[in-house]
């Protein structure tokens, strides 16, 4: 019998071996540790690519590598001839991942997508200040007084209603704050007494499973094999959190990790020249600045911050830290977005002319401006410790110390937000490709509070061309008004345009179907491996 017994268990234990060796893996070397698994709550890239991407899907999505909207967790819309009533019709048969604090009873609905919403709008919601409780992306949209209402037509059917026509209304829901969490989850843990749990240890209806994290070391995903379009082809895909861009390129190369986001570029060539990997580019929607407090002295002063802009000597920050990967911006808005203004005359680099502004402005010689640059690449910023120099040696010689100041990348967000900063370097990639998705984010008085305005600049002339912006769908008339923000922004410089970059990401010769993708965003769905 004992001998029965070990062979069986032999048997079962190569079966078991033999499986895991055929499991299909893929090692991502992601660039930081994400705040948390919940999209609504933190507007990093790096926490949106492990929790928005993989475990998540919205009611409308983007078509991998693209800016086109397609049909996700909604299948099709119809609008109202007023422009104030969206309904949307959604898919059946959706399943909802488990865990083992969970396990679904019930497919997608209704329920999920007034629960994902209303947490964020309604004060009294349950969850609303559940994990902190700050809603950034949803705040800086005016989601709140836009949405007036959602309505549960039936299981299958939700109806917005919105207190006024809404041109991006449909892309912002591509968004990843938009996101579609489980209602039944949330219920549970609520009973349970743990509702951080539905941020921390996430289900959604995406592709793949959260099954493990380890913060600061690595995350692993499953497969989901009931996700709605189709099992992925990886069964595993693990983020090894590797904050170094050289060491992730060792790691690349040695094959412990297949994919990895923001090389440096001094090592692009070396890339190119392995034939081992495949080095992608894309322009990406992206724009790096440096954001003035426009709360707090002396740069609550435009004289002083146009001075500090004329002081910066741009072209030479683009040739040492992008190495020819990106290009000088004068505009919020990339050249690959519409209504960007090519014809707008960027300040020009002149020490002298910034010299007397600061005199006008009364700024004495030597004053101090802490000045923060972050601890990780970006898309939008290879090097912001390297920038962050180039522009202290810049400003030392109209008269004005840069002290550079840095933390963790999580603390470092969240102190911008609360608007600890003087001078912050910061950026953005769009998440919709729309205008107003770089413009009500980032610089309206609804984002200056608490919200992604790290310039804290609200300026009432401003906000006016950006909500009536929003509610006229003709584009020309739209380009009119954006024209005329970007020529504002440029005379008030809360903030100096730095880059706008192209992004590279090598990837080993042995994966198939990976896009770059316009927004950021690292997607894994569609991947297979040779």
């Amino acid at each position: 019998m004992k001998s029965k017994f070990s062979t069986l268990a032999l048997a079962l234990a190569a079966l078991t071996v033999s499986s895991t060796v055929a499991a299909k893996t893929l090692v991502y070397c992601s660039e930081g540790s994400p705040e948390n698994f919940n999209p609504q709550l933190y507007t990093s890239g790096t926490s949106v690519d492990a929790s928005a991407v993989p475990v998540y899907n919205r009611l409308v999505d983007f078509k991998v590598g693209t800016t086109e909207l397609e049909p996700s967790l909604a299948e099709r819309w119809e609008v109202s001839e007023d422009g104030k009533t969206y309904t949307f019709h959604l898919r059946k048969g959706v399943k909802f991942q488990s865990n083992k604090y969970f396990k679904p009873t019930r497919d997608f609905n209704a329920d999920d997508v007034i629960f994902s919403f209303m947490r964020q709008k309604d004060p009294n919601n349950p969850y609303h200040k559940v994990s902190g409780g700050t809603y950034s992306n949803f705040e800086s949209l005016e989601f709140g007084t836009l949405i007036t209402s959602i309505d549960k037509v039936d299981d299958y059917t939700v109806r917005f209603n919105l207190a006024h026509p809404e041109a991006p209304f449909v892309a912002d829901l591509g968004w990843y704050f938009a996101s579609i969490l489980s209602a039944e989850y949330a219920d549970a843990m609520l009973k349970a007494g743990t509702p951080e749990r539905v941020d921390m240890q996430p289900v959604g209806t995406g592709p793949f499973t959260l099954t493990q994290y380890q913060k600061d070391s690595r995350i692993l995903f499953t497969a989901f094999p009931e996700y709605w379009g189709g099992k992925a082809k990886l069964d595993r895909l693990v983020f090894s959190i590797t904050p170094d861009a050289s060491v992730r390129f060792a790691k690349l190369e040695k094959n412990e990790c297949q994919v990895m986001p923001f090389p440096n570029p001094a090592d692009l060539p070396r890339m190119k020249a392995n034939k081992d990997l495949n080095l992608m580019s894309k322009a990406g929607l992206n724009t790096g600045f440096l954001a003035f407090n426009t709360q707090k002295a002396p740069l609550d002063n435009v004289k002083v911050r146009q001075a500090l802009a004329l002081a910066i000597n741009k072209p030479a920050i683009i040739e040492a830290v992008f190495h020819g990967t990106g290009t000088a911006a004068k505009n919020l808005l990339p050249p690959g977005v519409w209504s960007a203004d090519s014809e707008l005359k960027d300040y020009d680099y002149d020490p002298e002319k910034a010299k007397a502004l600061l005199k006008e402005a009364g700024l004495a010689n030597g004053t101090t401006i802490d000045l923060w640059a972050m601890p990780v690449q970006r898309p939008y910023n290879p090097n912001a410790k390297r920038m962050a120099e180039m522009i202290q040696a810049d400003w030392a010689k109209v008269g004005v110390q840069a002290k550079i100041v840095t933390y963790e990348w999580g603390e470092y967000l969240k102190r911008v937000k609360g608007g600890e900063h003087q001078a912050a370097l910061m950026g953005w990639t769009t998440a919709t490709g729309d205008p107003d998705n770089f413009f009500g984010p980032l610089f309206t008085c609804t984002s200056a509070d608490g919200g992604s305005n790290s310039a804290k600049w609200c300026y009432k002339p401003f906000d006016k061309l950006i909500a009536d912006a929003k509610v006229i769908t003709d584009q020309d008339k739209r380009t009119a008004l954006y024209k005329q923000a970007q020529q504002m922004m440029h005379d008030q410089m809360p903030a100096v345009m730095i880059a706008h970059s192209t992004i590279f990401e090598p990837v080993r010769k042995e994966v198939t179907g990976y896009e770059i993708d316009p927004f950021g965003k690292h997607i894994f769905y569609q991947v297979d491996m040779k």
